[in-house]
Order: C-alpha cells, then structure tokens, then sequence
C-alpha cells in the first residue's frame, strides 16, 4: 500500500493548521508538543506567539489532543505534563479516537435518545470479553442451525469474525447495513457464500439492535453512533465548535478512517490543527487503522516534512534492507552494525542469544535497558527459556504486555472453585485437584482477625517483595488427603465434609484440622447467603483469605478479578431487567466462571513492569515493540528467517474489504501478498528507525537471530534470508 506524498505551496492553504510527516525518529511529536506551548503561551503566558499568530491563554476553551492508544496517550501526557503551568494546565484535553466517541456518546445520550426513539435512559459500556459470551448467546439458534457457520471454522471464532466486522465497519465509516454487500462484492467464492454473508449481516443487525434496546454499547457501536448520528447532529455540531479552539493529532496514521470527518469538522470551522504522520507507521493497518485515507488530509493543511537525524540507522541503511527483500537474489553489503546469530535449532538459538546479551552486559557494553528482543511470535516456551537464562545471569527480562488469562493465576482460580462451592447447582465446575488447590491458597494468610490482632492500623493490601505472608497452614499432601477424603463431587450440591469423616484425619496435624475447621465454617454461613452477587462474594473472600501481605502482581490480579465480576454482575442485572424469567445469582455465577476458564478475561501487564527506565532487557513481538515507540541502542530480531515476518501480521477478517480506498473491491490472493509485503518494508524501515544511539552511531547494533531448522523441523527459509545471507557472523 503506496502513501500520498505531496508538495504544497506555502499560502495555498490556512497556516494555522499544520501536517507533520516523516520516519520514524524525524521528531514529529516533539513538534506537536512545541505547537502545543506556541498555541497555549505556555512559555511566554498571555503574549501572542509570532508562530502560531495567536494565543489561547486568555480563552477558556481547551485544546483537544488525541494519541492513537491509551498507552501512547500516557506517554503523551508525560511528555506534556512538564510544560504545563497552572495557567496551562486546564488548557488541553487527551483522548484517543475511540476514547473521544465514548465519552461523547455517553455525555449527549439524550441527543441520541431523541433521534434514534431509543427508551433505555442511561447507557453501559460493554467490556468485549462479555461482549463476545452475549453475541454467542443471542446467535445460538443460528449457530446450532448451521446458518451462521464457515467449513472449518469453530462456533467460538465465528462469533468472533461476525463481531470483528461489525468493529471493521464502525472504524471505516461504514453503516453496519452494508456488510453483507462489501463482503460478496470483495471476497472470492471461496471464502464463503452469498448465503453465509447475509446471514453475518443479519446476525449483525440484531445484536445492533438488541444492545440499543437494552442500553448496552460496545466499542463499534459507540462509534458508529457518533459518527453516524450524534456527529451530523446541528444541535451537537454548535456545542462542538464552541468547546475547542485547537486539536492535535499524533500518529494519524494509526487512526479509523471514521475519526476523519471528526477533524474535517472543525477544519471547516478555521479551528486551528496540527497533524503527525509516519509513512513507516500503519502499525494498526488491519486492525481499523487506515494510514491511505488520513494521508489525503495533509491536502487541507500546511505541510512540514521533517527528517530523522543522522544516528538512524534507517537513514542510510532502511532502502538498502528493503531492496535486498524485494530482491532476494541480491546480496547487499550491510554495515558492521547489522550481525548474525546463527545455530541449527531454536534451542542452540536461543541459549546463544541469553549468552551474547549477558556477556555485553557483565562488560559493561549495553544495559539491559537498552536491549530489546523482537520477534513476529512469542510461544511459552521462548519466553520461559530466555526468562531462565537471563535470571540465572542476574539480568531482569520484562515481557512487554504480556496479557495473560487472569485464570492462569492460582489465586483466581481458587476464588472460582470456592465460587462453584458456594453457590448451588455448580457442581459440574468443581473437582478433587481445583479443591486441593483452593485449600492450599486460601490457607496461605492468617485470618482477618489474626491479621488485625497483631497490625490493627496494617491495610488489607500492602505492596511487598516477599509475596503472601507465611506457609500454608495446609500443605500439598495434607490438601490432597481432604479432597481425597472430604470432597464429595455432586452436580448440583457438592460437598466438603469434616475432616474426622475419613478414619485417619489425624494424619492431617492440628495445624491443618483446625484451617480446614474454620474454612468449613466460613464456606457453611457463605452458602446460606447464596442469593447475593457473586461479585460480593468474592469481595467477602479476598477479605477473608488474603487480608495478609501481597505482591504488587497479586494485588492487581485481585483488583482485576473485582472489577470483572463487578462488570459482569451489572451487565446480568440490566439484562435482567428485560428477561421475562428472572436470572439466579448461581446462573451468573456459574457462567462468570465459564468465562474465566475460557480465557478471555486478561490481566494488564503490572505499571512498574513498562518503566522504561527500570534495568531489565524488553522482550516482545513487533507490533507490541512498534505500538509502543520504543527506541533501543540494541535490538536482537528472533526468528530472522521464520516466514512469519511476511506472513505473521496481525490483521482481522475481511480487514482490507474496509479501506475506504478500496470499497467495493474484490481481495484476491496477489493483493494479499502484496500487502504483506509493503506492510513488511515499512516494519523494518521503522524498527531501523528505532535503533540509535545519539552519542554514537557505531554502538548500535541489529543482531538476526536465525536457526536454520524451525521448531517443526523445516527449513526456514523467509522473507529476511536475503540479509541474514549477507550479515556477518558473530565470532
């Protein structure tokens, strides 16, 4: 996909409103940021910059800054935040495209209400793992019916493509009506029918209209509501222009196509803007981002085009590496900077890699932080082996956000099993091992009273390195011997008995019979009071079991466990507020669990854990490393010669159908190839672009990492081969 690349003459267009573009490193955030103080008299309080021709220190309307995600957002308000003045401070805005749809929707629902008939007074967010659980629930017939089905497929992932489409039409500007067309004008036969396609677009529809009905917005239907109804609005539109006299957008090119006729707007009201674009960037291309149709906005603006500075290694190395791809015959002479790891298998590969960046380190060459391994995947097994050999070298590794299943914690799963106790007619979701496990969890810290008696002004949570305090009061063995003994597993009631019902319960120790006895107590009185929400039990648990010390990582998996059963639990009250048949706390207890277990509900990675500063080397796939702008002195490329560097992006179904610039067009296999391609060129253009050193361009260093056999055994033989051929080995 080619980008626009267009001279402008200066006075052709109103200089208020400025296009920032260049590669990666060029400075165009800087510059933002510098527009930003000219626009807000931030340097000079209340005196007009010669600039900008105009000051807004004086007026109380903001300006509205926009960053293409909540990550990138942050940063940007870090970068901001010391510019900033009492006088300033209240005089910007930050939002992403699709943070600034939601909080308009929700703030001028009664607009809305108005123009769309709707009754349902006061909205509610939709988290998207619940999102994906309603769909399922609502589409059921069509799915047990095989309408809504695609050979090889499974029923899970269907509902998945059908929603995805519907999020692919909200970021395109699309109305949701016209999917079925775009998908049977734009995809071949054998993708699927006619008949599947309208059978999408009508599953579509009706969870459009059963989440308006009930008052249930989810990310695309937020959007779609803002630019579809509430954007057009002239009620709305004259409030808009009123409320902001600036806007800024960073990284453009990573923004829905929709979030344009946002910034038309207020172009057409002379309201003053600055624009940054990366013709390298595109990261989110597939994923609603659509880099081609932003791109003809610079047309409306002044435009500046900046460049990097001369320690890029993409300035005179990035064209050399994409034409050795484009021609893989080729061997282009690379400079020392770029090296090559290689072995024969992934686990030579990456025992080797631990030991080169551990040896530069104990020298004193580079400092963890300065070191990032990048690689289109990452399985467990990758993670754990370069996480072993870098502790055991004293190196800290941080996964950059590395989400995991909040189930994978035996903290959340014992919560659950004890949920399963609780609460009637779950016994198909409770067995001997989730028992065992939960008693040995939950035995881990001293009862609230205990806790209180020796610290009364302690907190329930503290942040400590040591983790939950003391052992076990029930060990393995002994937790084994009660679920062996004491659990009696039933469908609908299952039960934990004394622990003198098996003939030697004195093997258990007094220590271990006596935790046992009062959890026996606490679990007897809960189960009286299984009507309330499962989201106050589990509050009533975590008070209960885990008053004692926590980690930093426990404390946030907890919070996140509340905040998800909480969310849940409102979702299933509003819903039931339309059912005919009321829904039992033990129903919706019963499939949070489901919903857990399934995965779909993750942890965010801890805050300290994206320190850039803390000493630990990064470890993450290309999208996350490129989603996050993160610059290193030393980048170590794993899997060099894995196809997946072509192929591996991440893009959802039907993505491309959704490109403005390509409506109504048919995606056949060379387009596919082509994209993947020129979407490649621009991935390692701009992670070239990311590796300086401003003290000196001969310390940076691009290591290929390459093992000749994947780990099925196969030749590897990728799109990058052309210059791992040509790299120099290290000794």
């Amino acid at each position: 996909m080619q980008y626009h690349n267009k001279s402008f003459q200066a006075g052709s267009v109103p200089t208020t409103s400025i296009w920032y573009t260049g590669a990666t490193g060029s400075g165009k955030t800087t510059r933002l940021i510098e527009q930003l103080r000219h626009w807000t008299g931030v340097q000079t309080a209340g005196v007009q910059s010669p600039e900008s021709g105009f000051s807004l220190v004086s007026q109380a309307p903001p300006c509205l800054i926009f960053a293409a995600s909540s990550s990138n957002r942050l940063s940007l308000l870090d970068r901001i935040a010391p510019a900033a003045t009492p006088a300033s401070s209240t005089l910007f805005e930050c939002f992403t495209p699709v943070g600034f749809f939601q909080n308009e929707v929700m703030q001028f629902w009664p607009l809305l209400m108005a123009q769309l008939e709707l009754k349902t007074e006061a909205p509610m967010r939709l988290h998207p793992e619940t999102e994906q659980e309603l769909a399922a629930r609502l589409w059921q017939p069509q799915l047990e019916s095989g309408q809504l089905r695609q050979t090889g497929v499974p029923d899970a992932m269907m509902v998945q493509r059908t929603l995805e489409l519907l999020r692919l039409a909200a970021a395109s500007g699309t109305p949701h009506e016209q999917i079925p067309l775009l998908l049977e004008e734009g995809l071949t036969e054998q993708a699927g029918s006619p008949q599947l396609w309208r059978q999408m677009g009508d599953a579509v529809n009706r969870w459009w209209r059963w989440c308006l009905e009930r008052g249930i917005l989810t990310y695309a239907i937020l959007s779609e509501l803002y630019w579809r109804y509430l954007l057009p609005n002239p009620r709305y539109q004259q409030q808009l222009k009123q409320r902001y006299r600036a806007v800024l957008a960073d990284d453009v090119d990573e923004y829905p196509a929709a979030a344009r006729a946002l910034f038309e707007f207020f172009l057409d009201q002379d309201i003053p803007a600055a624009f940054s674009f990366n013709p390298q960037g595109g990261i989110r291309l597939g994923l609603g981002a659509d880099p081609d149709y932003w791109a003809g906005l610079a047309e409306r603006c002044r435009v500046e085009l900046l460049q990097p500075p001369a320690d890029n290694l993409a300035v005179g190395w990035g064209q050399v590496v994409v034409e050795a791809i484009r021609n893989p015959l080729s061997m282009p002479q690379l400079p020392d900077s770029v090296r090559l790891i290689q072995t024969v298998s992934k686990a030579q590969l990456l025992r080797q890699t631990a030991e080169i960046i551990a040896t530069a380190v104990q020298s004193q060459e580079v400092q963890p932080q300065e070191i990032a391994i990048i690689a289109p995947g990452l399985d467990a097994i990758t993670r754990y082996t370069l996480e072993e050999i870098l502790s055991s070298k004293g190196i800290p590794l941080v996964l950059l956000n590395l989400q995991q299943p909040l189930v994978r914690s035996p903290l959340v799963r014992s919560l659950l099993t004890l949920l399963a106790l609780i609460y009637p007619n779950l016994g198909r979701l409770v067995d001997r091992e989730a028992v065992a496990e939960m008693l040995v969890i939950l035995s881990q810290s001293q009862p609230r009273a205990a806790v209180a008696a020796s610290a009364p002004d302690a907190p329930s949570f503290s942040i400590t390195p040591q983790g939950m305090a003391g052992k076990p009061r029930i060990d393995p063995v002994r937790a084994g011997l009660l679920a062996d003994h004491c659990f009696v597993p039933d469908p609908l009631t299952p039960q934990l008995l004394p622990a003198t019902s098996f003939p030697r319960w004195d093997r258990l120790g007094y220590q271990a019979a006596e935790a046992y006895g009062e959890f026996l107590q606490w679990l007897t009185v809960q189960q009286q009071q299984a009507t309330i929400s499962p989201a106050v039990m589990i509050e009533r648990a975590i008070q209960r079991f885990f008053s004692g010390e926590l980690t930093y990582d426990q404390q946030t998996l907890l919070r996140e466990l509340m905040e998800a059963a909480q969310h849940y639990w409102e979702v299933e009250s509003r819903l039931g507020q339309f059912n005919r048949t009321p829904v039992s706390a033990a129903t919706t207890a019963g499939r949070f669990i489901q919903l857990l277990r399934a995965g779909t509900i993750t942890g965010n990675p801890p805050a300290e854990a994206r320190d850039p500063a803390k000493p630990a080397v990064t470890l993450a796939t290309i999208y996350q490393y490129r989603s996050e702008r993160l610059y290193h002195r030393w980048q170590f490329w794993l899997d060099a010669g894995s196809p997946f560097w072509l192929t591996g992006r991440v893009s959802l179904f039907a993505a491309p159908l959704f490109l403005r610039q390509r409506l109504n067009r048919i995606w056949t296999a060379a387009d596919e190839f082509t994209a993947n391609q020129n979407y490649l060129e621009r991935e390692i253009v701009d992670l070239l672009g990311r590796v300086t050193d401003s003290s000196d361009q001969r310390s940076v260093r691009v290591y290929l990492c390459h093992c000749d056999l994947a780990v099925n055994g196969q030749e590897q033989s990728g799109a990058l081969m052309p210059i791992v051929n040509a790299a120099v080995p290290v000794n």
